[in-house]
């Protein structure tokens, strides 16, 4: 393969031209090291490097003007807003900062489309004023309507005052530069007659270039090389082939002049792959297995290159390679918001923004557990982080202030000051913070410095961003407040990256598609090939109107689409083989669905296409079922569990899945205890449980009346808020979803005191027998050579007309349904329908073994959301008394269950819940 650049050098040296004396343009910085290096190839004698420039720096030098940076330009034009718009109209900083940057970039085509901007802007306020001929004529305009056109007349004067104000200074963003650059090139053609500038490889150009080209070609101090196959020049409606047409149809030079060139590459033998896969991620892992195998076949990746149509796949990507892949030069940098430190920075702006007090407990736990700040909090053998966070989660505090923070720690105030206190909208504050934090990090860091040279690296750059926002700071007043601050911050780490090391020359190359310009490969991967990416579609930041811009030949989204697609093409023209890898799984909302590209070429006959779908191998697996067998640790741990006792809610655990009673109880493993932000059921229930065992103890032993229910309702406010301080710890109530869930518990017991005055009102007797009572009594199984006890806690047992009731609250809702039982066999078979059964009979099974029953005995349940069914009886084919046959059976059915958990031969297999 020849590449296009070296045809250009090639002809050049036919030419015999001296190299020495030429100036290259070339659209990128980039091409210019592979335009050195075809041409210490092709000329073999010694000679002195050519001048070689981008584009923007060439035109930078012919306009004396210097290109001033993005935040720089957007203070400058605050100046000239300042100047222009009415006191009473003026909007701060940081709103201004949100439109600004659409209107610069407006002014930016403009210029650089040589638009005469008194035609635009009267043009786009006369618009205005036609939409809105209803009221903008209306002598009894609001004051909205007279701000609203007074803005559209104002854009003239800004553009015109903003335009002086950066001349003045020598400086000018990239439209103002180029129309400079205009003005000036007739002093500039007289001043270099003797010089020849080699304009290579270009395709869309603004009127600005346009112009500046067509002068020095018609001076005859220029050469200028198209990079465009035969296939697309002749085709009218193709778009890769549309800016060269209309320069060959439209520039003077050419009526005399041959195009150079049109090359007849495109047509020839290629391998083109079109590979659809599920995901971005899908998409780079693909690609990585494809190299894999390239490298196999080719031994090395010299000539090959993979095009990011989207960027952000880089890293992804990186991480997707193969160990053997060889040299990688990587010529897009790593964006720094993409690294570590950035999320931590993001998260402190987040905190400073917020108009809260305290600082959101997840946010805390972030910093603090942040890989950059947790080694700082580190002291000898004491983990800082890790005290704060388990306070902070042992407590359930879900707001926590920076002055509690700091006091959970104090040998570390200074650093959990730097972090935690409150800038008070102050920007120098927050500044100053951040840089003290960097010191801080950088002082930890070079006590192993040879290990975290990247580290640091990040951390220098970060420096940077943040001296730059100092010098910002001094030089413009603007900055008031840390939304400012937050939004520069943003900005200027949006635009910088951290560059990666490598031979431009050798190995795999990866680009993004931009960066492709002017470079021809033999193999070519290009990822991303989708609609939205490329090309990448309509966009509307913009205050001009499309019908605006197609009159004054400004770009549409129909010229930024045909970039796009020449791009795409130029790099298949001289490849022989070509893979085109897209996501077959399209955005929901965007679509972004296979490129329209990949649809031509399909279509187009020019070449054989293998269209296939590959997807991630998914082994089958199949779901087994977890199996552990009762080793002489676990049988042990069984015996220590039996001789303290087995709870009926631990039993009914085992019911529901065996490897659940294994997790917890032979292995101890908790459940992770989040911060309840929202009161858990859980909590709810202890809350109403604890509520009621506080009204109902003073009676124990008497019977109760009306009045003395009556006498508690008062109390249900304090000792519910009580309770829930109790479980709740330092969660707060007063608001939101808790401060419902507060009224609802203090809503349950009021509705159950009433429950009981409507029962003693119709003249029942209730005699209160015990509340929360602890209880522990032994099973005796012969079969087992250990003592087993059944421990539990009976909430309430009291006598309702003389029959012993033994109840068990629940909080949440109970079925009549799900206490009945009529075979004795199911009882230990299906949890959801004989959990609550198997429960309340153990409680009964406890209390007769302790005193056997004399007198009639019911058992059951009241749920609190179902208070309308009262007490939920237990019920065996519609026996409701507990008698003592009742309880044999149970007891079978309790000390089967108990051997099966204890016999060695039986292990604890998993049951699909």
């Amino acid at each position: 393969m020849t590449s296009f650049i070296e045809e250009v050098i090639i002809d050049i040296h036919e030419k015999s031209l001296n190299v020495s004396e030429l100036t290259f343009v070339l659209p990128s910085k980039r091409a210019g090291v592979f335009l050195k290096h075809e041409l210490s190839k092709v000329f073999k004698s010694t000679f002195f490097a050519p001048e070689i420039l981008s584009t923007e720096t060439f035109v930078e030098t012919l306009s004396n003007l210097q290109y001033i940076n993005n935040t720089e330009l957007i203070f400058e034009f605050y100046d000239v807003y300042l100047k222009v718009t009415p006191k009473e109209n003026v909007e701060p900083f940081d709103q201004f900062y949100k439109w600004a940057q659409i209107l610069l970039q407006d002014f930016n085509e403009i210029d650089r489309y040589l638009v005469a901007p008194q035609n635009i802007f009267d043009y786009l306020t006369a618009i205005k004023e036609i939409e809105h001929h209803h009221w903008s004529v209306d002598e009894n305009q609001t004051d909205y309507i007279k701000n609203y056109l007074a803005f559209w007349k104002r854009l003239k004067q800004y553009y015109e005052l903003l335009n002086d104000q950066l001349i003045s200074k020598r400086k000018g963003y990239q439209g103002l530069v180029y129309r400079e650059a205009v003005n000036n090139l007739e002093q500039f053609t007289a001043a270099n007659q003797e010089k020849t500038f080699v304009f290579v490889g270009f395709n869309a150009l603004n009127k600005a270039e346009e112009t500046i080209i067509q002068e020095l070609l018609q001076q005859d101090i220029a050469i200028i090389y198209w990079d465009l196959d035969q296939r697309f020049f002749k085709d009218s409606i193709h778009d890769a082939g549309m800016f060269i047409r209309q320069h060959k149809a439209n520039w003077p030079y050419f009526r005399k002049n041959p195009i150079n060139w049109l090359s007849n590459n495109y047509s020839k033998p290629k391998n083109i792959d079109i590979i659809g896969t599920p995901k971005n991620i899908g998409q780079v892992k693909y690609i990585g297995e494809l190299l894999q195998r390239l490298k196999h076949k080719k031994s090395s990746l010299k000539n090959t290159a993979v095009v990011l149509g989207n960027e952000s796949l880089l890293m992804p990507l990186l991480n997707s390679m193969p160990e053997d892949i060889g040299p990688i030069n990587i010529t897009m940098g790593l964006p720094l918001n993409a690294i570590p430190l950035a999320s931590l920075f993001e998260k402190l702006f987040a905190i400073q923004k917020s108009t809260s007090k305290t600082l959101y407990y997840k946010d805390v736990i972030t910093i603090l557990s942040h890989q950059f700040i947790k080694p700082l909090l580190l002291d000898n053998d004491i983990d800082h982080a890790d005290i704060i966070i388990d306070h902070i989660q042992n407590n359930n505090i879900a707001n926590i202030t920076a002055e509690g923070i700091t006091e959970l720690a104090p040998s570390k105030t200074e650093l959990l000051e730097l972090l935690f206190n409150n800038w008070n909208n102050n920007p120098r504050r927050g500044l100053s913070n951040c840089s003290k934090l960097i010191m801080s990090i950088k002082a930890f860091l070079d006590k192993d410095k040879s290990k975290q040279l990247l580290s640091l690296e990040y951390l220098y750059r970060f420096n940077e961003i943040f001296n730059t926002l100092g010098l910002m700071l001094t030089k413009h007043e603007h900055i008031e407040s840390i939304n400012t601050l937050h939004g520069l911050y943003r900005e200027l780490i949006k635009n910088e990256t951290l560059d990666f090391k490598g031979e431009p020359l050798q190995g795999l190359q990866i680009m993004g598609m931009l960066e492709s310009r002017v470079l021809d490969f033999e193999t070519v991967i290009i990822a991303s090939v989708n609609e939205g990416v490329l090309p990448a579609g309509k966009s509307n930041n913009s205050f001009i109107p499309f019908d605006v811009k197609i009159e004054n030949n400004l770009p549409t989204y129909k010229e930024k689409d045909a970039v796009y697609t020449y791009h795409f093409y130029r790099l298949l023209q001289r490849a022989n083989t070509v893979f085109l890898v897209y996501n077959t799984e399209p955005d929901v909302l965007q679509g972004n669905e296979k490129s329209r590209f990949i649809t031509q070429l399909e279509i187009d006959d020019t070449h054989n296409i293998n269209h296939y779908i590959v997807s991630p191998k998914v082994p089958a697996i199949q779901q087994s079922l977890t199996q552990i067998k009762k080793t002489d640790e676990v049988l042990s741990r069984i015996k220590e569990i039996a001789e303290k006792g087995f709870s009926p809610s631990s039993l009914t655990n085992y019911i529901r899945n065996p490897i659940d009673f294994y997790k917890q109880k032979i292995l101890g493993i908790k459940e992770f205890d989040d911060v309840e932000e929202t009161v858990a059921a859980n909590t709810l229930g202890t809350t109403i449980h604890n509520t009621l065992e506080d009204f109902y103890t003073p009676y124990i032993g008497k019977e109760l009346t009306s009045k003395n229910v009556e006498a508690m309702k008062p109390k249900i406010h304090d000792t519910v808020l009580k309770h829930f301080k109790n479980e709740y710890k330092k969660g707060d109530t007063t608001k939101g979803k808790n401060l419902i869930i507060f009224e609802i518990a203090k809503r349950y017991v009021s509705n159950f005191l009433d429950l009981e005055i409507d029962a003693l009102q119709l003249g029942n007797t209730i005699k209160i027998i015990s509340v929360e009572e602890d209880n522990k009594v032994k099973i005796d199984i012969p079969e087992l050579d250990f003592p087993v006890y059944l421990t539990g806690k009976v909430d309430r047992i009291d006598e309702f007309n003389c029959t012993t009731r033994i109840i068990d609250y629940k909080s949440g809702k109970v079925e009549a349904s799900k206490v009945k039982i009529s075979q004795w066999e199911d009882l230990t078979t299906d949890y959801d329908k004989y959990s609550k059964p198997f429960q309340i009979l153990a409680y009964a099974y406890m209390l007769n073994s302790k005193k056997p029953f004399t007198a009639p005995v019911e058992a059951g349940i009241i749920s609190f959301k179902n208070l309308g069914s009262g007490f939920l009886k237990f019920t065996e084919n519609k026996n409701t008394l507990i008698s003592q046959e009742t309880l044999e059976n149970y007891t079978v059915e309790l000390k089967n269950l108990i051997l099966e958990i204890c016999n060695p031969n039986i292990d604890f297999i998993e049951k699909e819940v």
